[in-house]
């Protein structure tokens, strides 16, 4: 059986639970047979500790040159996102490199500020933190719309509110990759009521 690859990206300052969420979400689903159905790993620019928000601290599996092409690409938000990295031209570069290339790209809170930045999401409508929306439409006037929503799913590119919504947004994409039920026992596992 040939899991689906998922990388989330790091950084520093990078939201907690936009990082560890869909982590878990994606690394304890199984099916009946109990068997993982993601390989999930965490890539940085470089393969050294990393302090989210609060300094939470995080040591990426994987650079970005050794990361090679996942099916899922996850781009989280936080501070480290909208003020830190969206200066930072390597990993935009990377970012833009990589959207054609993967499955499904999904931001997470303000990590929609790293996509619109790469021009990535001009023409869409799309979300991000409520207390950043307002932002997020005025600096990056090429999007379509910027409204208040868990998440938007575009298909190829889905972005989501901040927080706990990357949680959602990624049970919702267990659902979409491998059905209903394995998504509902996720959940469960994880008590998350929200998506249940």
């Amino acid at each position: 059986m040939e899991q689906i690859s998922v990388h989330i990206l790091a950084f520093n300052e990078v939201e907690v639970l936009d990082l560890s969420g869909p982590y878990e979400v994606f690394s304890i689903t199984e099916n009946e047979n109990k068997e993982k159905l993601f390989k999930v790993s965490i890539v940085a620019e470089k393969k050294e500790l990393l302090h989210a928000r609060n300094r939470f601290p995080v040591f990426p599996h994987l650079t970005l040159e050794e990361a090679g092409v996942p099916d899922i690409l996850i781009i989280p938000g936080g501070y480290g996102a909208e003020e830190i990295e969206i200066h930072n031209k390597i990993l935009l570069n990377w970012i833009k490199e990589m959207e054609p290339k993967v499955k499904i790209l999904a931001s997470i809170c303000t990590g929609a500020f790293l996509l619109a930045e790469a021009g990535i999401l001009d023409g869409m409508e799309v979300t991000t933190h409520w207390m950043d929306q307002e932002t997020l439409r005025k600096n990056y006037p090429k999007i379509k719309s910027v409204v208040h929503e868990k998440f938007i799913d575009h298909g190829h590119i889905l972005t989501s509110g901040g927080v706990s919504r990357g949680i959602l947004m990624s049970l919702y994409l267990v659902e979409k990759l491998v059905g209903r039920k394995i998504a509902e026992f996720t959940a469960r596992r994880m008590e998350f009521d929200s998506f249940l």
